[in-house]
């Protein structure tokens, strides 16, 4: 009996020595001095958001050379067109399979670990980025990798790895977590103009190589049999920056906190810390080598959905989850349709004037302006003032001016239509580019992988994400049809009546006003290490208490 008693009270020391250096190995991490390998990581994850996102996008630059190349209609007034459901599945697969994939490996990256999940899905993402370029059977070849593709969830786990990343946990010390945190996503939110310029590069190679009529003077010769291999290239080339960093992303460790919190090695994470970082941990190192007593603490006894965990974070889940989706709707259909709303208001000659590499080239270009204009200036922006302004108000105000500047698009929408006030439009237009890169396209993407714990933070992560996904989803088929004209005569060939393009902003600036409402369900983690902002910190002190409580009273 004397045994038992004495070797629960050695557990019960045990579980209060490994909460004080769990607490002081993630102490350790915070006050560490920014290092080149905090650099060298964001650069690592930054890439493999670089080529998620190249994934997701750079389909939707090539929808009009596939509808050209594999549709034309002999003796049609316009260009060949993708029917309703090839266009709709060729923009919506990618984001099926991102949606499942981010549950599947944000649920396997708590388990197995960020590190060794990054590299799997890095893995797929080149293997199917190449595999989207070989030929198949015409235009089936452009569907069946892309799902596979984004399915990798390389998202997920590169925010887990990113904002918790290796050895730090986080790429930053809490003193300026959003700072350095944001350039990985800015840097792979620059594919905005890079993948419109990998465009830009490989049209203008091929339509000086392969000169080509316009359409209206011949519909045949206006489409060279060489543009068959632009949208191939245009695909593969997301293998590219995913192939660059799988041997660096191979050599990082394991993220700390995960090391630590989730698999229970203080004496790991203290070294692997030690290994790239100058941060001396030996006191905790040789604590944890004394110490042999096996433990589970408290912070492991709830998990995902259980009563603890919704009552702690579970309208934090609900707020992270719901703004992402609501701002994906309205962010993915203007991202996706772009060409449309630009040919709608006249930016874009009309499709028959122009050849098929000319329409793809002309098409990137005013991407691209847009893009310069505010995209990649509102991610900057986040980066240098995320920290002095906070997320919580950074995405209260992206959200509200892009309802303002939508409404502005909306309202006098007939007004834009006319020719001459088109750049009128595009100021607006890129206005509410802005500020949804200054704002919850950042914030959505931040937040989540900073309030949830470590043991989920990956699966938090993954279903907000994939919460943002399903809302890319209904953007991505729901605009493709609502934003079709009024009047039948006057919509795409294949297409029923919509409700056109102004009442379809109206729409997205209503989804707008929604996600400013459920960031109200989102705390504030500007200042605070990511064990505070979780409860960690919290439970690993209960431990400390009960066994400070225990040893004033044994009995």
């Amino acid at each position: 009996m004397g045994t038992s008693m004495e070797g629960r009270e050695n557990q019960k020391q045990g579980e209060a020595t490994m909460a004080n250096q769990h607490l002081e190995v993630l102490n350790a991490l915070d006050v560490a001095k920014i290092q080149w390998y905090h650099f060298t990581t964001i650069v690592i994850a930054g890439m493999g958001f670089f080529t998620d996102a190249y994934d997701l996008f750079c389909i939707s630059m090539v929808t009009k050379l596939l509808g050209r190349i594999y549709y034309h209609e002999n003796g049609s007034p316009t260009p060949g067109t993708l029917p309703p459901n090839v266009s709709s599945a060729v923009n919506g697969v990618a984001f099926c399979g991102t949606l499942t994939g981010q549950l599947f490996f944000g649920w396997l990256g708590d388990k197995l670990g960020r590190s060794k999940v990054y590299c799997v899905t890095l893995s797929l993402m080149i293997v199917c980025a190449l595999g989207s370029g070989p030929p198949l059977a015409k235009h089936q070849q452009a569907l069946w990798p892309r799902s596979v593709s984004s399915a990798s969830g390389s998202a997920s786990a590169s925010a887990a790895i990113t904002l918790s990343p290796p050895p730090s946990c986080r790429s930053t010390p809490t003193r300026r977590p959003g700072a350095p945190s944001s350039p990985p996503f800015s840097r792979c939110r620059d594919r905005y103009p890079r993948r419109r310029i990998v465009t830009i590069i490989v049209t203008t190679a091929f339509n000086n190589r392969f000169d080509a009529p316009p359409y209206d003077i011949d519909p045949v010769g206006s489409t060279v049999p060489q543009a068959d291999y632009v949208w191939r290239i245009i695909l593969m080339f997301g293998a590219v920056p995913a192939a660059m960093t799988f041997y660096w992303r191979m050599k990082m460790p394991e993220t700390a906190r995960y090391t630590a919190l989730v698999a229970q090695n203080a004496e790991r994470a203290a070294q692997d810390m030690a290994k790239v970082l100058q941060v001396d941990l030996e006191d905790e190192t040789e604590k944890e080598k004394t110490n042999e007593v096996a433990i589970k603490s408290d912070s492991e006894q709830y998990g995902l959905f259980s009563r603890k965990f919704l009552r702690r974070h579970g309208l934090h889940l609900l707020g992270t989850s719901m703004t992402w989706f609501v701002f994906d709707i309205a962010f993915y259909s203007q991202n996706l349709f772009q060409k449309d709303i630009f040919s709608a208001v006249g930016w874009i000659p009309k499709a028959a004037t122009m050849n098929a590499l000319e329409e793809l080239f002309k098409i990137s270009r005013s991407q691209i302006l847009i893009a310069l204009c505010g995209t990649v200036p509102g991610y900057w922006f986040t980066v240098a003032f995320i920290d002095i302004i906070g997320r919580f108000w950074i995405q209260i105000s992206g959200f509200f001016f892009m309802t303002a500047f939508m409404l502005g698009l909306a309202i006098p929408y007939h007004y834009w239509t006319i020719p001459g006030h088109h750049i009128g439009f595009v100021v607006l237009y890129g206005f509410t580019f802005f500020f949804a890169n200054f704002g919850p396209n950042s914030t959505t993407f931040i937040v989540p992988a900073e309030i949830f714990p470590a043991r989920v933070r990956a699966r938090c992560h993954g279903i907000s994400a994939a919460a943002g996904k399903a809302g890319a989803i209904v953007g991505s088929f729901g605009f493709l049809y609502a934003a079709q004209n009024q009047d039948k005569a006057k919509t795409d060939y294949g297409y029923r009546a919509g409700i056109g393009v102004r009442n379809s902003l109206f729409v997205l600036a209503a989804c707008n006003l929604l996600g400013l409402l459920f960031t109200f369900l989102v705390p504030e983690s500007k200042g605070r290490s990511l064990e505070e902002m979780s409860g960690e910190n919290e439970e690993l002190q209960e431990i400390e208490c009960a066994e400070a409580n225990r040893t004033l009273d044994p009995v």
